[in-house]
């Protein structure tokens, strides 16, 4: 499946997500799918993005990390069904609404634990979150600083 698709996916089941063990769950799967494509983007993405890519993948991954994976479901995580990154840009754009989303429903959670485990554990996923969304924005920065240095040098 293509990276937006499940981007979109797991989107709307954050939203979904009506107790604290359904919205971790999601809060895990959407940075095991922010991991999966920084990890492709570091690999076979555009050569500028390969370092900010691998530095996604490994805060994404920290933010996996911190949060207990969740029990086990039936399938496999979303992030085993990407299959394309499709069009960067789009990818990233989505993707960084998604760290939004995760940060925010992690702030909810954190706000809500009744013990100081999952708070801090929230608190560091918080963190990871918003470090892998300011990954993606350089990302998206130099994507459009790329393309003005190219269109510069058609123009001149």
């Amino acid at each position: 499946m293509d990276a937006v698709r499940l981007i979109v996916k797991s989107r709307k089941a954050l939203a979904a997500g009506v107790g604290v063990p359904e919205l971790l769950t999601e809060v895990w799967q959407a940075q095991a799918l922010a991991q999966a494509i920084g990890s492709r983007l570091a690999v076979a993405g555009p050569p500028e993005l390969r370092g900010e890519a691998q530095g996604l993948a490994e805060l994404a991954g920290r933010g996996c990390g911190v949060l207990d994976p969740p029990q086990p479901t039936p399938g496999k995580p979303r992030a085993a069904k990407l299959t394309d990154l499709g069009e960067t840009r789009p990818c990233l754009t989505h993707l960084g609404g998604l760290l939004g989303d995760v940060g925010i429903a992690l702030v909810g959670i954190a706000c809500a634990a009744d013990d100081e485990a999952t708070y801090w554990s929230c608190v560091e996923a918080i963190d990871a979150a918003d470090e892998a969304r300011d990954r993606v924005r350089d990302m998206l920065r130099k994507l459009a600083e790329r393309d003005a240095a190219l269109l510069a040098r058609e123009a001149g």
